[in-house]
């Protein structure tokens, strides 16, 4: 489980405890019109105006609701792609991923980052190991991202002798 799911999870049940707690003062305040017709009470416009409001954040944090629970099946696919992925994916980039050589790209499980370098991509084809944006990537991070891109492919097998 991600970070980022737990702090979805965490919200969306703090969005219901706030749910309940809304829908408790609504009803207690219906409930202390006893019963009576509004028209004859002297605040009565004043108290619909007041029910409306209430009713429009029910709403509203109804729809706040919804749009967590998206995000969370959202995130919670993203984690069943990654992991699908890194089954077909070669040991020796696993191990780098375990270890934070490499941070794995959850919108493209098979593009990888090389920690401390900036602009340059690492990207698994399939059978072949390639890599994006190098000519971005800043003179001082090149050693860093060359050695870990040249090693990766001879733990692959890809470099011809």
């Amino acid at each position: 489980m991600t970070n980022r799911l737990n702090v979805l999870k965490e919200s969306l049940e703090k969005k219901k405890a706030l749910l309940e707690s809304k829908f408790d003062e609504y009803f207690k305040d219906v409930a202390s019109t006893n019963g009576q017709p509004l028209n004859d009470k002297r605040n009565g416009r004043a108290t619909l105006n007041r029910w409306d409001k209430q009713s429009a954040a029910i709403r509203k944090l109804q729809e706040e609701i919804t749009i967590t629970k998206s995000a969370i099946e959202k995130e919670e696919g993203k984690i069943n792609d990654v992991r699908k992925t890194n089954d077909t994916l070669p040991q020796a980039i696993l191990e780098l991923v375990e270890s934070g050589v490499l941070q794995q790209w959850r919108k493209h499980p098979t593009t990888f980052f090389v920690t401390g370098v900036s602009k340059g991509r690492i990207q698994w084809t399939g059978n072949n190991l390639a890599h994006k944006y190098l000519r971005d990537v800043p003179g001082t991070e090149y050693p860093l991202f060359r050695d870990v891109f040249n090693q990766l492919r001879k733990d692959l097998g890809l470099v011809k002798s």
